[in-house]
Order: structure tokens, then sequence, then C-alpha cells
């Protein structure tokens, strides 16, 4: 069984400052330890359950985050960003049995994390097909492209509220709650072990029980912060700008969606 893992750091428990999540600050050095335990606890999670091969995309800011040596020898690690559209899910393709993001966090103006954000720090909001879009949502909609189900979320309690909403079957850890600029976290060893257990299990279940089926059309609205980051992006092929600081977009493939998220908001 061959499985596929996402990480970030925003949805890792204690995580609650930008500085401890930027590998350049004094303060991020126990949070990369800390994703890298989380990541730890869900591949032997998947160990547990049958894996046989396991693929980590270190999916945070320079992606250069995660102690390779602290994982198990089964796992292949992504490390930095290739340019490709699929960013967070790079390398994911219709041979995985199962995708698990891990250190996952709550969507642009979402109340869920004091580091709520879709992307990059400046939308205000993503929707897609008038929802709105987390990481979360967009990144499972690129493994159903593969017809690959996302099993298993851990990060912050609005996140995993957004998984639960999508598919009540996916499996979920949530290791804090964001409340202001503040958060509230678990232990991180209590966290190790939930992702461990709950990964397990998730593979276990019936696989069909995730699956997700990609709406036949897709329709993108983006706001952004400052409104010539809008005007900028209305030129990318098949946007408009619908209000000064606002770009829409539709497409029936979905792989249009991710070439336009990587022109138009990876900046």
């Amino acid at each position: 069984m061959k499985i596929y893992l996402s990480a970030d750091i925003e949805g890792v428990t204690g995580v609650t400052h930008w500085h401890e999540t930027n590998m350049e600050k004094p303060d991020s050095g126990e949070f990369r330890e800390q994703m890298t335990a989380e990541v730890l606890a869900a591949c032997e999670g998947a160990l547990q359950a049958g894996a046989t091969e396991i693929l980590v995309k270190d999916a945070h800011d320079t992606a250069r985050n995660i102690l390779a040596a602290k994982l198990p020898q089964e796992v292949r690690l992504v490390r930095g960003w290739s340019g490709h559209p699929l960013t967070m899910m790079q390398e994911l393709d219709e041979t995985f049995a199962g995708v698990i993001m891990i250190g996952y966090h709550s969507r642009a103006g979402g109340a869920g994390n004091p580091l709520s954000h879709t992307l990059t720090g400046s939308v205000v909001y993503i929707k897609l097909n008038g929802r709105y879009a987390s990481e979360f949502l967009i990144n499972t909609y690129a493994a159903a492209m593969f017809n690959v189900p996302v099993v298993f979320v851990s990060g912050d309690q609005g996140v995993c509220d957004d998984a639960v909403a999508l598919n009540p079957h996916i499996g979920v850890a949530a290791v804090k709650t964001g409340i202001g600029n503040s958060t509230v976290s678990i232990h991180p060893a209590l966290a190790v072990t939930r992702i461990r257990e709950g990964v397990t299990a998730a593979l276990k279940d019936d696989p069909a029980l995730f699956r997700l089926s990609l709406p036949a059309r897709f329709s993108v609205e983006i706001q952004y912060k400052n409104h010539f980051d809008a005007y900028k992006a209305s030129f990318y092929p098949g946007a408009s700008l619908t209000a000064p600081d606002t770009v829409h977009f539709e497409a029936q493939d979905y792989f249009e969606v991710l070439r336009l998220f990587l022109f138009t908001t990876w900046i």
C-alpha cells in the first residue's frame, strides 16, 4: 500500500506565531521538531496499517522544515518547490492508495487559527463554487483528480471541522483551537498519539468511504487584500476583475484551477 502525506506547520500543536513557522527565526526549532514528530507519528500509523511506501511532501514555506533522519526508512521526502501546479501535493498520482494531511490549518478569513490563510497571505478569501476554500479543500480536490481519497487530517479545530463537513468519514485529529490571536493546544505527546492511532484506523477503513467526486465545473473567486494584486491577477488567461480587489475564473478541468492558483496566489 502506497501512501501520500502532505505536511504543513501552522496546524501543528502549539504553533501560534509566525516566528515559530519561519526556520530563520530562533523560535522555530522546537516547532520543526514537533512538525517532524507529528509526521513521524502519521508514518508509523500508516506502516502499522500495512503501508509499504510513503511519500512525504514538506509543504510549508521553504519546504525544508522536516528533519528527514527522524522519519522511517520506508519514507521518501520531497523538499523544496518544483514549480508544478500541484504545489503541496507534488508527485501525487493515481498509484497512491490514500492521502494524509498533517499540520493543516484554517482557511483565509477563518477564525480557527491566528495564522489562518489560504496559499498566501495576500488574499482575503478564495471561493470554489461558492464555498470558502482552505488548503485542505484545494488539495483534496487535487487528490480527487487522481481518484485518490484523503483519509486523515490533523491540524486546528477549524480545518478538522471543514474536513468532516466535506466528508464525515474522514479521520481527524484536532490538536489545537484558535481564540483571537491565541491558541489552546493539546500536549505534544498526546497529539502524536492521536495522529498515529487515527491514521491507522482510517487506513483500515473502507477506502470507498473517503472517495470524492469532483464537480463538473469550477467557479473561482479570489479577493485580494490589495487591489493591485487583483489587477495583476486579472491578466491571467480567462480571469477577469469583478471588483477592484476581486478576480473571477471558470474552468471545467480542475488542473486549470491549480494552474491559476500557481500564477495568481503564490506571489
